[in-house]
């Protein structure tokens, strides 16, 4: 069985930079499981993680379609399948959050 990750919470409780640093001290990736935060052009109200913020850290569902586009559950669990497997072949552990 291969490890996964999950930080959940309520908003604004830190679980961004928690996640960063654990992902730096295990080998992790992100794969963000905020449902706005796969829309590009989105940044304001949706708390989203900036590439300078990553510190390196490799993120996935992060600005992977436009606000016009169709994008629910089953797309999200597609995406997110395959960002997992992605992470695993890397040899690092995902981290859900």
């Amino acid at each position: 069985m291969q490890p996964l990750i999950v930080l959940a919470g309520p908003t604004a409780v830190g679980k961004t930079s928690l996640s960063i640093r654990l992902a730096q001290e295990i080998g992790g990736e992100i794969i963000s499981a905020d449902s706005m935060q796969v829309y590009r052009q989105m940044n304001i109200g949706t708390a989203k993680v900036l590439p300078e913020e990553q510190q390196g850290v490799p993120h996935y569902l992060i600005d992977c379609c436009e606000p016009d586009e169709e994008f629910h559950v089953v797309e999200y669990q597609r995406a997110a399948r395959e960002a997992l497997q992605t992470i695993y072949s890397h040899g690092a552990i995902p981290i859900l959050h």
